[in-house]
């Protein structure tokens, strides 16, 4: 089993001792969209990266959530609960939420 909240902590750790940043939430956002593209970037030329590039995500995300102070399990739970009770519909290959 996994712990995120010791991941989010080591995570951020991590940041702390490499000297990286831990205070511009907007600066990790960007940092973390640039790991989105590279990810994608792995995936589309089929380089054997891809794994890695998604951990590189997760890890941002795991230390992002560290720098908000939120709790990203219970986050991630939560929205897999209500995700199992939404309807969806699909439209031009895109699934939305079906609001009806």
């Amino acid at each position: 089993m996994i712990d995120l909240s010791q991941l989010q902590k080591e995570a951020f750790d991590n940041k702390v001792a490499k000297g990286f940043n831990t205070t511009d939430i907007a600066v990790e956002f960007c940092l973390m969209n640039t790991e989105v593209a590279e990810a994608f970037k792995a995936f589309r030329y089929k380089q054997s990266d891809v794994g890695e590039e998604l951990a590189d995500i997760a890890i941002y995300l795991l230390g992002l959530a560290q720098m908000l102070d939120i709790n990203l399990e219970k986050e991630i739970l939560e929205k897999l609960e209500k995700n199992r009770h939404r309807v969806y519909k699909g439209a031009d290959g895109i699934m939305l939420e079906d609001k009806a």
